[in-house]
Formats: structure tokens, sequence, C-alpha cells
């Protein structure tokens, strides 16, 4: 996979934006400790795994139930 302008509108895109400036992030002080926010979406990953865990059991669980409780009856077909 080739890096790079392709066509006429990435070229005019590049020619554009490649003396522009941007913020140095890396000089930046933050507001919030990286690792405490990693630390946080890790802990909200990890919730949403077992709810969808447990809600896909739930699911199973009344399947399971709703076969048991059916009940079946026997039709007659009348064929013409």
């Amino acid at each position: 996979m080739a890096v790079g302008a392709r066509d006429y509108i990435d070229k005019l895109l590049v020619k554009k934006y490649a003396d522009e400036k941007v913020d140095n992030h890396d000089a930046m002080t933050s507001m919030v400790d990286p690792n405490k926010m990693l630390d946080a979406m890790n802990d909200v990953a990890a919730i949403q795994r077992n709810m969808f865990m447990l809600s896909q059991k739930l699911c199973s669980t009344c399947y399971a139930i709703n076969a048991k409780a059916a009940r079946y009856q026997k039709k007659e077909f009348v064929e013409q």
C-alpha cells in the first residue's frame, strides 16, 4: 500500500496543508493523567463486556424457558 497523494485532489490537499503548524502534544501538559484515563477506559470496557455476556446468558435462559413452556398442538391440514 503506497503512502502519498494519488489523485489531483489529494495532491492539492497535500500542497495546502504542507506548511500548516500543529500542536506538539509531547510538549503540552495534560489536565488528565493518561494512566488514570486508560484505567477508566479499561474499567468501562470490562463492564460493557460483562454486561454483554450477562445479556447473552439471560437471552439463552429465557429462550430455554420459553421452549420448555411451549405447548405444541397438532393441526390437521385440509388439502384441496
